[in-house]
């Protein structure tokens, strides 16, 4: 099956894409999902620390309860949680209300769906595909958890830092050592900042969350391919800040989360990183 799947490299890209469809839709559960875990939790903690019971709460995690429309409770069947087409056979409305159903949950699973077949034809049947479509679905997942809550969880970005050092144990995207210097950059880049930003002005500038978002990606990509990554985020990041300001009049004092730009930087370097690298180094 490997053979086959190596020898057709289409069929294998088409499958995968497909498998990506399915990992999307469960990546819609953990943007959901997650955060409000978290929120749990800390009420919990705090509860704790001020002497009092926990606070009875119904469970809920990645897998209960069952999915379920927020505006009337109408649990979702399984013909009606088949990636895209349900969406689109619903006519991207609940089939017990009729209240609209986001169009982002397709585009997420579309998206995750395209990144997998692209990785998938990279890099073919092999251990690269599987490190670096790990790399992908966690990204996607930060990058829209960012985007709605500004927070970038540790349950996601910390195992990642760790993934990214097992797998180049083997060198599979980097030598372990360029990967060790990797983490450790990209930790120290961005919380050097933060500190510079702190000190000039008395204000947090990112949060700690984007500190090990950036030190994941070193240690995924190496040391090498970090300046394209933050350059890639910060200059689609800022453009599209001063777009907000200038054309839907955004309030300067409500802070635009920086995770989606550098998980984009990201996949872009782990694509195209060391090509680009090279274009600029043939500059001189």
């Amino acid at each position: 099956m490997i053979a086959l799947l190596q020898a057709e490299p289409a069929l294998f890209a088409g499958l995968v894409f497909v498998f990506g469809l399915l990992i999307g839709s469960f990546l819609n559960v953990v943007i959901h999902r997650l955060p409000k875990m978290m929120e749990a939790e800390w009420q919990a903690q705090c509860a704790e620390l001020r002497g009092e019971p926990a606070p009875e709460m119904p469970r809920y995690n990645l897998w209960t309860p069952r999915s379920a429309c927020p505006h009337c409770g109408h649990a979702i069947t399984a013909l009606e949680n088949i990636p895209v087409l349900s969406w689109l056979w619903l006519r991207g409305r609940c089939a017990g209300c009729g209240a609209p159903i986001r169009a982002r949950y397709p585009l997420v699973e579309l998206l995750t769906a395209a990144l997998s077949a692209a990785v998938a034809w990279k890099w073919g049947a092999s251990i690269e595909t599987a490190g670096a479509l790990l790399l992908v679905w966690t990204l996607v997942a930060l990058a829209f958890i960012d985007l709605d809550t500004t927070l970038l969880p540790d349950s996601l970005t910390l195992p990642l830092v760790w993934l990214g050092l097992l797998f180049n144990l083997g060198g599979h995207f980097a030598s372990l050592s360029d990967a060790v210097i990797g983490a450790m950059a990209g930790y120290l880049v961005l919380w050097s900042v933060y500190w510079l930003f702190k000190l000039a002005t008395g204000k947090e500038g990112m949060g700690f969350g984007d500190f090990k978002l950036l030190a994941a990606l070193g240690a995924w990509l190496g040391w090498q391919l970090l300046p394209i990554t933050l350059l890639l985020s910060s200059v689609v990041g800022a453009a599209v800040g001063i777009a907000m300001i200038v054309l839907v009049k955004h309030d300067r004092r409500v802070p635009i989360p920086f995770g989606p730009y550098l998980a984009g930087g990201g996949v872009v370097a782990l694509f195209f990183g060391a090509d680009l690298a090279r274009a600029y180094l043939a500059q001189f």
